[in-house]
């Protein structure tokens, strides 16, 4: 049975695509935090809910969002179209860690980040957890040293990662090669360097 791929008329109005793009259906979600709030009102309160979603590909794109609403559901409907929206790009060495140790910090919430060898694995707390598994990374350290409110948690991860550069970004900026950059050490320089020691 062919499948119907013509556009057709969502609830407001508007055109809705039925063939969702590939980039698209390959993000993942996780629900970090939800939280009951209320607002008080004339007759008591009235209750709602927010939430915190992350969103990643897994290969190095990340997003964070957040919404409320008076069902759980559509809460994290909200977070997530929200972390969509905020999707950006981090450089990751080898496609498994970061390229340099980094601290972020938001509000009370500060957190440092260190690369890490093959086979050491996501050590960090449960938001920032959350946030290296749908970027991809599999070997990183990272600790908390301050509000252990998710959002803010989250917000002091992504403040960090936004400041990791790659060696070819910093060659770029500098107008040098990449190996200028890195730098590849001689062996007799070191052994020089030993005798001296």
């Amino acid at each position: 049975m062919a499948r119907n791929t013509r556009n057709s008329r969502d609830s407001r109005g508007g055109r809705r695509r039925d063939n969702v793009p590939r980039e698209e259906s390959e993000i993942q979600e996780k629900l970090v935090h939800i939280n009951r709030v209320a607002k008080v009102v004339k007759g008591g309160r009235r209750f709602g809910f927010s939430a915190l979603v992350i969103v990643g590909d897994g290969k190095g794109r990340v997003g964070h969002g957040s919404g409320k609403a008076r069902e759980v559901p559509e809460a994290i409907r909200k977070a997530t179209e929200s972390a969509k929206r905020t999707l950006r790009r981090i450089p990751l060495r080898e496609g498994r860690t970061l390229h340099h140790d980094v601290a972020g910090r938001f509000g009370a919430g500060r957190v440092y980040l260190r690369a890490a060898p093959p086979g050491t694995g996501i050590i960090a707390g449960g938001p920032m957890r959350a946030v290296f598994e749908m970027l991809g990374v599999s070997d990183v350290v990272a600790k908390s040293i301050g509000s252990s409110n998710p959002h803010n948690m989250v917000k002091a991860t992504f403040e960090a990662l936004t400041n990791c550069v790659s060696p070819r970004q910093v060659a770029a900026k500098r107008g040098k090669k990449v190996g200028d950059i890195v730098g590849r050490r001689d062996p007799s320089e070191e052994t020089r360097e030993a005798a001296d020691g």
